[in-house]
């Protein structure tokens, strides 16, 4: 049972990941090699790249795809919560606020083991409505920057330069929760080093769905809560 493989992700969403990490990469290199347009690095790039309109060109057409696949996103969160009767394991709920109150108390030596999650924990959480936050915001801004005669026939001149901000600011917030939260977690963690595979393969090891996951290998299995929970505290303390 060590080595049993269980499904987690569908071809779409590895799909959509591989999307998101490409763009998500191009948008990173020619907007930040703007906004920080004084360092040799960046002017290096956007020489290679053929000089800031064209830099500014890719950056607006890779920009046009993020979207697209946000919106997409989103519409299928939507639909398959409303419609098609998704749980919705991504929304942050109590549990999450009693799961993070249980772990300190346990890393305070106050619990015999960590707290048992479902199909995402909440730092899971906290990670993936910052990102999409982020690239909301990232949209909304990058249109009035894009439009910006065009915006503001309609909304003061202030929203220019106050979209400028947030999209600059929030960019490199974006790439901070990226490159210190997510890469580490998925390349540099004890539990997954030297990679994650999950998101590329879709599925998971039965073992770690019992370090990361117990609450939801019970529900794929049927089997009593109580039999996946002591597996996962055997496993916890070396047992």
């Amino acid at each position: 049972m060590a080595h049993e493989k269980i499904r987690r992700f569908s071809n779409w969403r590895i799909v959509e990941h591989w999307m998101l990490l490409l763009t998500f990469g191009v948008l990173v290199i020619t907007g930040l090699s703007q906004k920080f347009y004084t360092i040799d690095i960046s002017q290096w790039i956007i020489f290679h790249l053929g000089g800031i309109d064209r830099a500014r060109l890719i950056h607006r057409c890779t920009g046009v795809i993020f979207s697209l696949i946000t919106v997409a996103h989103i519409l299928a969160g939507i639909t398959g919560i409303a419609l098609k009767k998704w749980p919705p394991s991504m929304f942050i709920n109590k549990e999450d606020i009693s799961d993070l109150i249980h772990n300190i108390r346990y890393y305070l030596g106050m619990e015999k083991s960590p707290a048992v999650f479902g199909r995402y924990n909440y730092r899971q959480k906290f990670e993936y409505w910052g990102v999409l936050h982020s690239g909301v915001l990232m949209m909304f801004t990058g249109l009035i920057l894009w439009f910006p005669a065009l915006i503001t026939r309609f909304l003061p001149g202030e929203v220019i330069p106050a979209a400028k901000a947030l999209h600059t600011n929030q960019a490199f917030l974006m790439f901070l929760i990226i490159a210190l939260w997510h890469i580490y977690n998925s390349i540099f963690s004890p539990e997954v080093f030297p990679l994650d595979t999950s998101i590329f393969t879709g599925c998971i090891s039965r073992e770690r769905m019992i370090h990361e996951h117990p609450v939801e290998l019970e529900s794929i299995e049927g089997g009593p809560r109580e039999r996946v929970v002591h597996e996962y505290q055997e496993a916890g303390t070396g047992s």
